[in-house]
């Protein structure tokens, strides 16, 4: 078994590390790596600038440069291939399995695609990458790979294993090993327990399992993951119309599909516009912050002019300015979790899910309990603790319980209606929210007031 040696990134060994790139002391870099795990290896070259990350990967061993450069951040791989000769990236995905390389070739522009594949060794390994190509990179038949272990139904247990250990050559991870007839559908999958203590002459026929979960290439990799997490599986393989295998999905490309859509949900929830990273430019990160800044803005903005009509009652009662913030804070936390909770139930669908009905019912229920006990603590609050007039708690109180009425109906709401036209659900949970429901919460404030008080 290779030694994985234990590595911390420390800001000594950054710079230890610049300064023999620096004076090309390529001895000591290579000894400095060795046995380093290769995502540590990415995470450090991370750090660097793109000419001190292409020397560090043009002195590691070919197989171990493919490994680091999938391990990298995307903006860290677009730099470095842009950078390289189409012969140097070629020596790399040749030592990657099919998905990976996809993945990698998806970054390269269009009109430079071709020269790095006509570049590539192994013409068995190009075929796939360009029938991989074909697929949408968000569906099954992008995130699949070619290699996979398959036994014909009619071989016997020698003749399986002597085909496992040809194909094993070229996969990295043996999952399971799928049955296929003789024109290449799909029948079931055997596992290599069984191969293992049958006897040598058993088929292959007589004891491969027929039951086995397999994907359409159009499907959704977000469909894929669901399925894959629902039935705790390592590796699904994937069909077309007819059934013909084609090839796998393995749960370490599923893995960063979550990762990926959980990036987009804390981003949409967050208010950004778009996929940033920190190394993003000041320029692309701001772009991508400013529009939702600018509707918060713009709300700000309305809220002020709803104060503004306002403005001849508040002379009158000074005091209601200073529970605007209780108003507009509670709303916009109420909003968030409620939103947050339908979000959520939305990302893992089930067959057994209620109805839209039953969940505003059941959300409504919950923000009376809440509007009630939170109206009643503020109405006791202001009026038996600060001492103000009856009429003034009663006016605080109720408002704020329809606060939390109207809050937790648009944070319900929100998410369900963007779901159902498509639209990430997770933007209700960010700005959007908060946004609607200050200018709401203040109508709704100087509404109870108007009519408690006469303003």
């Amino acid at each position: 078994m290779e030694n994985i040696k234990s590595f911390e990134l420390s800001k000594e060994f950054l710079e230890s590390l610049q300064e023999g790139i620096e004076n090309q002391q390529n001895d000591y870099i290579i000894q400095s790596l060795e046995g380093v795990n290769v995502a540590d290896i990415a995470a450090l070259l991370d750090e660097l600038n793109m000419e001190e990350a292409i020397y560090v990967l043009r002195l590691m061993p070919s197989d171990v440069s493919a490994d680091i450069l999938i391990e990298l951040e995307e903006d860290s791989v677009v730099k470095v291939i842009r950078e390289m000769e189409a012969f140097e990236l070629a020596k790399l995905i040749d030592q990657m399995e099919s998905d990976d390389a996809v993945d990698i070739l998806n970054l390269v522009h269009n009109k430079d695609r071709e020269d790095v594949i006509s570049h590539l060794q192994d013409k068995e390994k190009s075929a796939h990458i360009v029938d991989l190509l074909r697929y949408d990179e968000d569906s099954a038949g992008g995130l699949m790979g070619k290699e996979f272990i398959k036994a014909n139904q009619n071989w016997n247990v020698i003749q399986t294993i002597e085909e496992i250990r040809r194909q094993a050559e070229k996969v990295e991870k043996i999952y399971s090993i799928y049955v296929v007839d003789n024109k290449q559908h799909l029948l079931g999958r055997v596992s290599l327990k069984k191969i293992i203590l049958a006897s040598s002459d058993t088929k292959i026929a007589d004891i491969y399992e027929p039951e086995v979960f397999s994907v359409p290439t159009q499907m959704d990799q977000e469909e894929v993951a669901e399925i894959m997490r629902k039935y705790d599986l390592e590796s699904i393989p994937v069909v077309n119309s007819k059934n013909k295998l084609l090839g796998r999905i393995t749960v370490d490309d599923i893995l960063d599909v979550i990762r990926e859509q959980s990036e987009e949900d804390i981003q949409a929830m967050t208010g950004f516009s778009s996929d940033v990273e920190e190394s993003d430019s000041i320029f692309r990160i701001s772009k991508a912050r400013l529009p939702w800044l600018l509707i918060g803005v713009v709300g700000g903005l309305m809220g002020s002019q709803i104060i503004g009509y306002f403005e001849d009652g508040l002379s009158k009662y000074i005091a209601l300015a200073s529970f605007i913030p209780l108003i507009a804070a509670t709303g916009g936390n109420v909003g968030i979790q409620s939103s947050s909770l339908v979000v959520q139930t939305l990302a893992a669908k089930s067959v057994f899910e209620e109805s839209i009905l039953n969940r505003f019912i059941k959300g409504l229920l919950v923000a009376l309990v809440n509007g009630l006990m939170l109206g009643a603590f503020v109405f006791c609050t202001v009026f038996f603790i600060y001492g103000f007039e009856f009429r003034f708690g009663l006016t605080v109180g109720i408002a704020l319980f329809c606060v939390v009425l109207l809050a937790s109906f648009m944070g319900t709401v929100t998410p369900l209606v963007l779901d159902k036209y498509g639209i990430n659900p997770a933007m209700a949970s960010g700005p959007f929210i908060t946004t609607a429901n200050d200018l709401l919460g203040l109508a709704v404030y100087f509404g109870v007031a108007t009519l408690l008080l006469n303003l």
